[in-house]
């Protein structure tokens, strides 16, 4: 991993957030930028950090089980712990998603009969 730190502009764009985003991640603690005076730096950890944030919210974590999962790491348990508690909370989503996917098929099949119904008359 690069030593590389980015201000917070090149934080926001580099990940293609806002401000209000980036600040809210280190408010709720799920980041910790290093402070020289006013400004804040990222370091390859917050990097790794806001990758791994990014993912969850796509496959639809809430930040606090985000949260929660990285501690794992930052307690010393390693990856081993946090990879046994990353496969139990993907079971987990995988299975929430597949119950989404099927309620909106039958809305989907629903509203389809009715607007063919509605086109017939």
């Amino acid at each position: 991993m690069s030593d590389e730190r980015l201000d917070f502009k090149q934080m926001c764009a580099r990940f293609d957030v806002t401000p209000r985003t980036l600040r809210h991640y280190e408010y709720i603690e799920l980041l910790s930028p290093e402070r020289e005076g006013r400004s804040r730096f990222y370091g390859p950890r917050e990097v790794a950090r806001m990758t791994l944030i990014l993912r969850g919210r796509r496959f639809g974590f809430s930040l606090e089980g985000i949260r929660q999962w990285l501690e794992i790491y930052d307690r010393g348990e390693g990856w081993e712990g946090q990879r046994e508690i990353w496969i139990a909370k993907a079971d987990h989503q995988l299975e929430e998603l597949r119950a989404r996917r099927r309620e909106l098929d039958e809305v989907i099949a629903e509203l389809k009969s009715l607007r063919d119904a509605s086109v017939a008359e």
